[in-house]
């Protein structure tokens, strides 16, 4: 829904369009990918590290938050960020399962049997829940995000979008238990699979469309810094330590 015209109120304006990356945010990306392809026995790109990356990337300061989704801030906008694999051809992904946080109505609502229960209303709770968190937000920031990135299995290619981060109307939706007895939420409208719910853990995921505007990147591997040659480029010497206290046995 588009927002109304106002006369007399000065709208706000967020750092940048919706999925219309700052310059050189590619450019920096791909330093921050390479640095830790290069000095990482393993690689591996995970939330945190990924939180950082943007950060660092649009200017942005890094605020680790409980609450998932304003971990990175920028005046009046801020983006809960997201990471998931991607599939063989990420080019070609058409959404993805974001882990969106834990929601427990026995802890918010004093349920306790759950999986006994109409599961429309247990979705109901489940999606309040998350409306409720999402409205906390959104006191605070006119714009809340969420920044997605897809990693394939080698690390070579990513794809890099946002999506402005909403409250869902449970009447739009359908719940069932399914063979595991976790919550599957459909939309009403379409029938297409949106939310899934774990009664074990509270664990609520929501699936998102990947959208057509999104950034496909392509990154070469860089040779691995050995352990040696990082300790002489800092200079490491064995005055940077000393054994405070020692209680060894002999």
């Amino acid at each position: 829904m588009r927002e109304p015209r106002l006369r007399t109120v000065n709208k706000a304006v967020a750092p940048y369009d919706l999925n219309k990356f700052p310059k050189n945010f590619v450019g920096k990306l791909a330093k921050e990918i390479t640095y830790m392809s290069a000095t990482k026995s393993t690689m591996s790109l995970e939330g945190r590290e990924w939180e950082q990356i943007f950060a660092n990337c649009i200017g942005a300061e890094w605020k680790p938050s409980n609450v998932g989704l304003d971990d990175v801030v920028l005046d009046n906008c801020c983006w809960g960020a997201k990471t998931v694999f991607g599939a063989k051809n990420i080019d070609r992904q058409k959404t993805v399962r974001l882990i969106s946080g834990r929601n427990s109505p026995t802890y918010s609502y004093g349920i306790d049997k759950l999986t006994s229960e109409d599961p429309n209303e247990i979705g109901k709770m489940v999606l309040d829940i998350w409306n409720e968190r999402v409205s906390a937000v959104r006191k605070i920031y006119k714009f809340v995000r969420t920044v997605v990135l897809v990693k394939s299995k080698d690390y070579s290619e990513y794809l890099v979008f946002e999506f402005d981060t909403v409250r869902y109307d449970p009447e739009l939706y359908r719940f069932d238990w399914n063979s595991r007895m976790n919550l599957e939420g459909y939309e009403k409208g379409t029938g297409k699979h949106k939310f899934t719910w774990q009664p074990s853990g509270s664990q609520f995921t929501i699936i998102e469309k990947v959208p057509e505007k999104r950034l496909h990147v392509s990154i070469k591997a860089p040779e691995k810094v050995d352990k040696e040659t990082i300790l002489r480029a800092v200079n490491f010497n064995d005055d940077w330590y000393k054994v405070v206290s020692d209680h060894m046995e002999a």
